[in-house]
Formats: C-alpha cells, sequence, structure tokens
C-alpha cells in the first residue's frame, strides 16, 4: 500500500510542477510571448535545457502515476488501459523532451517570424507529443467510465468534460497556424488535463490511504 501511494502521489505532483516551472520559465524568458508561443518552444536557446528537463521529469513522474493507477484500479473496471494510456502519456513527454520543438513565431530572440523548416526532431516532438496527447483523451474516457461502475457521476462528468476539451484545444492548435486564439485556447487546455491528472491521483491516493472509506 506504501508503494502505490507513493506512486499515486507522483501524479498528484506532476502537474503543479509542469505547469509552475512552464510558467515561470514563460514570464521570465526573454523574448517569449504567452499570447503567441507555445510552451514547447521554450525548451529552446541558452535556456532551453530547463524545459526539456521540467518535461522529462513530469514524464516520469507520470509513468509512476501510471504504475499507481494500474495498482488501485485492479481488478475494477478501466484497470487495464487506463494506466497502459497514461503510461503512454508520460513516456511522450519523456520523448518531447528528448526530441526538441523547432525554434519558431520570434523565439528564441534572433529566430525569423513565421514558421521556420521543420527539423527531424522537431516532427518526432510533434509526433511524440500528438501521441500522448491522444492518449490521455482515451484515459479521460475510460476512467469515466470505471466512475460510472462506481456511480460517481461528478467525476465522471469532469473525466469526459476534460477528455473532450482536451481534443477539442489539441486539433485547435494543430489547425490553428500560430494564431493567439489557437495558442490560448491549447494552453488552457494543457492546464485543465493537467488538473484532472493531479485530481485524480489526489483522490485515488485518499481512497488507498482509508480504503474503507470507499
Amino acid at each position: 500500500m506504501r508503494v502505490t501511494k507513493t506512486l499515486l502521489a507522483s501524479g498528484v505532483v506532476a502537474g503543479p510542477l509542469y505547469v509552475l516551472v512552464s510558467l515561470t520559465e514563460a514570464l521570465t524568458r526573454d523574448g517569449f510571448d504567452l499570447v503567441r508561443h507555445q510552451w514547447s518552444l521554450l525548451s529552446n536557446g541558452d535556456l532551453g535545457w530547463i524545459h526539456v528537463t521540467n518535461l522529462v521529469v513530469t514524464g516520469l513522474m507520470t509513468i509512476a502515476f501510471a504504475v499507481g493507477l494500474r495498482r488501485a484500479l485492479r481488478p475494477g473496471r478501466g484497470g487495464t488501459w487506463a494506466p497502459r494510456l497514461v503510461g503512454v502519456y508520460g513516456a511522450s513527454l519523456v520523448g518531447a523532451g528528448v526530441f526538441r520543438a523547432d525554434p519558431a513565431l520570434g523565439f528564441p530572440p534572433g529566430t525569423p517570424e513565421g514558421v521556420a523548416r521543420v527539423s527531424w526532431h522537431g516532427i518526432l516532438h510533434f509526433v511524440s507529443g500528438g501521441i500522448g496527447f491522444l492518449c490521455l483523451v482515451a484515459a479521460c474516457f475510460v476512467v469515466a467510465r470505471w466512475f460510472a461502475a462506481e456511480v460517481r457521476r461528478g467525476w465522471v462528468r469532469f473525466s469526459q468534460a476534460t477528455g473532450a476539451l482536451f481534443l477539442a484545444g489539441f486539433a485547435t492548435v494543430a489547425a490553428g497556424g500560430g494564431s493567439a486564439w489557437s495558442n490560448l485556447a491549447f494552453t488552457a487546455a494543457v492546464v485543465l488535463a493537467w488538473s484532472w491528472v493531479s485530481a485524480l491521483a489526489a483522490h485515488l491516493y485518499r481512497r488507498a490511504a482509508h480504503p474503507a472509506g470507499n
């Protein structure tokens, strides 16, 4: 039980850590504009290692959470696929850190405006992110079914709404061509998705700590 709680705690911390570090970078890095630039661009420049580390660390923490999720949900509904999907999402964050996004839209300073030529690591960054995002969307709906079996309607609606809005945010930024509104919509969707991960991990942590009160 102690191991399960430790693994679930990783999920509680991963989201706030990623968002806090990313926002701190976004507000302090020269030339970065929260309205125009996606957080993945922070992997570039002299301080790019900070965001790379942020992605890798939070990815590993998410993988740890996926293991805890499997231990917490077994043998109930969702105990197989939800952990797998969350685990792939964690692995995709590690991949997104290893394969940096290409500089674009004038960031870092000195980069031409507009979208630059896409490199091989830029393509792999996008592929890693896309696979991970879709897996997290699917995990939201799998977990919603698990909560439906427990007749927890609030969690069902929260999970379904998170999956739908995160998918919409990803589709918006993929089709938005770097517009401000699509970038802001995607940023909001990322924060919502991490909030869901943290809330789910905290809920399961409390269940593990007080099994009699489930």
